[in-house]
């Protein structure tokens, strides 16, 4: 067990993920790009509009990847917190925090684009109805995080207090998730997700998807980014940065 926690904590240390990451984020940049290409080709140009909602119907392949790593983001945010506060690991730290203000933008885009739909299919920009309210509050978690690591001087400190909050606010991930099924909601019902078979056309679900696929990618490209660069900041005063920078300025 002993050897097992040691070798753990070896491959998360700071300098092998900054290697890995390293190498790994190009190609998440890459295939990002690729499938947010073919998504948007075939959401824009090839998918039928809807019979109800019409032309309208093209923002779910913004609105639906969105909302998709709005929850994604904090599932993300809150396990990496975990493991910062069980095992006590730097990367996990750095993971968490980099992971809340890109989950952040996403779940304000959700709201955003939502509003935009709202407006010709519901006559409104808002209601308060159980989707778009706990939609909402999770906004105010990511930034109550945010707002928490950014308040303590300590960045040890700050990165445990703001992870207890992540996990605190957890629980209003499921909330947003079954809150159509729970409560009566404007908001329709889940599409792609339901047990039996996706209600919606194969021409609208495949892109749909590769435009899922490539926020997610896109989504982890720019938090492993930000956890280099915060690991490096963290790390600034060890061997291996100074040795890091000593190699790039020799390059230069």
């Amino acid at each position: 067990m002993f050897k097992l926690n040691r070798m753990f904590h070896k491959l998360l240390s700071p300098e092998s993920y900054y290697r890995f990451a390293g190498r790994l984020v190009p190609w998440l940049g890459w295939s990002c790009a690729i499938l947010m290409i073919a998504g948007l080709i075939g959401g824009l140009w090839y998918s039928p509009p809807d019979y109800q909602q019409g032309e309208s119907v093209r923002i779910i392949y913004v609105h639906v990847p969105a909302a998709w790593l709005s929850l994604f983001g904090y599932m993300f945010m809150a396990g990496a917190a975990l493991v910062g506060l069980v095992w006590h690991v730097k990367v996990a730290e750095s993971l968490s925090m980099a992971a809340a203000p890109v989950g952040a933008s996403f779940t304000f885009l959700a709201l955003v684009t939502g509003s935009l739909w709202g407006k010709p299919m519901w006559g409104t920009f808002w209601v308060w109805d159980a989707r778009l309210t706990s939609e909402l509050v999770l906004l105010f978690l990511y930034l109550g995080v945010i707002a928490l690591y950014n308040a303590v001087p300590d960045v040890r400190k700050a990165s445990r207090a703001a992870g207890i909050l992540a996990l605190v606010g957890a629980v209003n991930v499921p909330i947003v998730h079954y809150s159509v099924e729970w409560w009566y909601t404007l908001h329709q019902g889940p599409t792609v997700t339901k047990l039996d078979a996706p209600s919606i056309d194969i021409r609208m679900l495949i892109p749909l998807l590769l435009m899922a696929l490539a926020s997610t990618l896109f989504f982890l490209a720019v938090v492993f980014t930000r956890a280099r660069a915060d690991l490096v900041r963290r790390e600034r005063d060890k061997r291996w940065v100074r040795e890091l920078v000593t190699a790039d300025g020799g390059r230069q």
